[in-house]
Parts: structure tokens; C-alpha cells; sequence
């Protein structure tokens, strides 16, 4: 098993275009992909495919992956990969999440709720997988999970009737930017306001109508700032 420098330097050299080095990390990383794909076993994609598409979002993982960001690699992987997988799946039908997936994801915005009142900041990645003794990538998929659509028929917004397929442009361009969730500590960054649209929006689910009520604007109002907001952090990480 590669170790967290070995897998830098093998990033770096596959990033220079040593096809060695990509099929090393492709090895080493056959694990993790595999546990992914697991997750998905009840979706009408064969498992063969699902772990083509995880090659694939691995790939696009080890390609984009800043060695600077000081984020474990595998962290940083795990929705670039179930991001791929979920891209598909909207193309070819619906997928279940786990009822264990479910509760755990419940766990953890629990315990974020009570972080957050006691330390005044929104907790890691790492910080939560230490406190469920679970790895980080675990906590990524859970949380990630709970934003999945069930079916693109399925709706996002009561308000104006709308269904997902008619918004999945719009979904898949946030798409990039939300799976750099490991990237929390960015989100942090943000004034008070900010952070509580983008942790309301894509961390609790909400509408844009229902973080209008809760921040006592318009929902047009949040639709800009949502948009500032997303452009500002897509800047800051590319």
C-alpha cells in the first residue's frame, strides 16, 4: 500500500504524462473504487461498466488533484468517482441509497449541528470520520449520497412545480464544484451569510424558496448570491 508521499510524487508524475505511474494509482486504488461501486450495485448499470466509470472518475481524480490542498488523495477521489457513476445513472435510470447509508448521513448532520454550536465552525471531513471512527471517504459518500436523486421526475423545487430533469444543466454545472466537498474548509472562509446559503442549499437540501424564508430575502435574491457565491469558490480552487 502506498503511503500519503509515495502517492503525491506518483500523482505528479502521472499529471507530467507517465502512463506507469496511472496505472499504478489505478491499481492501488482498485479497492477503493470496488467499495464504491458497491453502492450502486442496484442500479441498471452492469458491474463491469460501474467499474469503468470508476476508473474513469479516478482518472479525472489523479488529473485535477492539487497536491497543495492537504487533503488526503482518496478524499478527494471518492466523489469525483461516485460523481461519474451518478452521471450516468441519470442517463439510464434510478438508483437506491442504503438505508444504513441513510442513517449514517442523519448521524452526521447531527453531529455537525452540535459541532457547530460548540466550536463555532463547521467540522472536517476528517474531524467527523474520527468521531464516527469511520475513514473520510465514508463520510463524503454519505453526505453525498443524501443529495441523489431518486428519479429525474422527481421534484427539487414545490414552488414552481419543477422536476429535476428540467434543471440537470444547472445541476451538473454545480456538480464539479459541490464534489470538492472534502474542500470544507473553503466554505469556511465565507462571511456568515454565504456560508449559510451554501451549507443550507447543498449540505441540508434546501430550496432556494426555503433559504429565502430562513434568511428573510427573496428567492431571487438567493438565486444571485447562490450564483456569486458558487463562481467565487469555482475561482478560488481552479
Amino acid at each position: 500500500m502506498l503511503d500519503h508521499e509515495q502517492t503525491m510524487l506518483l500523482i505528479k508524475e502521472a499529471q507530467n504524462g507517465s502512463e506507469e505511474a496511472k496505472s499504478t494509482l489505478l491499481a492501488e486504488n482498485m479497492p477503493l473504487i470496488k467499495s464504491i461501486i458497491k453502492r450502486y450495485r442496484n442500479t441498471v448499470i452492469e458491474y463491469d461498466d460501474l467499474i469503468q466509470l470508476g476508473s474513469l472518475g479516478l482518472y479525472k481524480a489523479i488529473m485535477n488533484f492539487d497536491c497543495s490542498f492537504g487533503v488526503r488523495f482518496s478524499t478527494y477521489a471518492v466523489p469525483m468517482i461516485s460523481g461519474e457513476i451518478k452521471r450516468q445513472i441519470r442517463d439510464d435510470g434510478p438508483v437506491k441509497v442504503s438505508r444504513s447509508t441513510k442513517a449514517l448521513a442523519i448521524l452526521i448532520n447531527k453531529f455537525t449541528d452540535e459541532f457547530r454550536g460548540n466550536e463555532g465552525r463547521e467540522p472536517t471531513i476528517e474531524e467527523i470520520g474520527e468521531h464516527f471512527n469511520i475513514d473520510p471517504y465514508e463520510v463524503v459518500f454519505a453526505l453525498d449520497s443524501t443529495r441523489m436523486p431518486v428519479s429525474l421526475y422527481e421534484k427539487y423545487d414545490d414552488d414552481n412545480g419543477a422536476y429535476l430533469i428540467d434543471n440537470i444543466k444547472t445541476v451538473d454545472k454545480t456538480d464539479d464544484l459541490i464534489d470538492k466537498i472534502m474542500l470544507r474548509d473553503l466554505i469556511n472562509k465565507l462571511n456568515e451569510r454565504d456560508k449559510k446559503i451554501i451549507l443550507l442549499r447543498y449540505y441540508r437540501d434546501k430550496t432556494q424558496s426555503e433559504v429565502a424564508e430562513i434568511l428573510g430575502v427573496s428567492q431571487v435574491q438567493v438565486s444571485r448570491l447562490e450564483s456569486k457565491i458558487l463562481a467565487s469558490l469555482k475561482e478560488r480552487l481552479t
